[in-house]
């Protein structure tokens, strides 16, 4: 599972058992909410993911800044819940990349749960 954290919305998407293929599944509102926080685990129960893989929005540079650290420090809380691995990963261009899918194929998912597609995609194939 891959989330591509924010204040507003969080994209989320998922691969296929096999990790081959992964899908944009949709957004949870305001995540770091109570109402947001029961959805996501609600979410996780159901998905089952191995793995929760964290977008960390670097600088084009590759240094961290205020959002970079907001992710991890929901990434280090979701860990703490949820009892399953949790990783953080460079999502710079993720937004872009998901905007242009989404005009070529005219998707109909949110960019957001696109960019964790992208995320997700990048994750599995550095597996590989």
């Amino acid at each position: 599972m891959a989330l591509d954290h924010g204040r507003a919305r969080t994209g989320v998407a998922v691969s296929d058992p096999t990790g081959t293929i992964a899908r944009p599944l949709g957004v949870i509102e305001r995540v770091d909410s109570p109402a947001g926080r029961s959805a996501l685990d609600a979410l996780i129960a159901e998905e089952r993911p191995a793995l929760i893989v964290v977008g960390e929005p670097l600088h084009l540079s590759g240094a961290g800044g205020e959002q970079a650290a907001t992710a991890a420090r929901f990434a280090a809380r979701l860990r703490a819940r949820v009892g399953i691995p949790v990783e953080l990963m460079d999502e710079r261009l993720t937004s872009a990349e998901a905007g242009r899918r989404a005009g070529e194929t005219g998707s109909r998912a949110s960019l957001d749960s696109l960019a964790a597609c992208v995320l997700l995609e990048a994750y599995l194939a550095r597996r590989t």
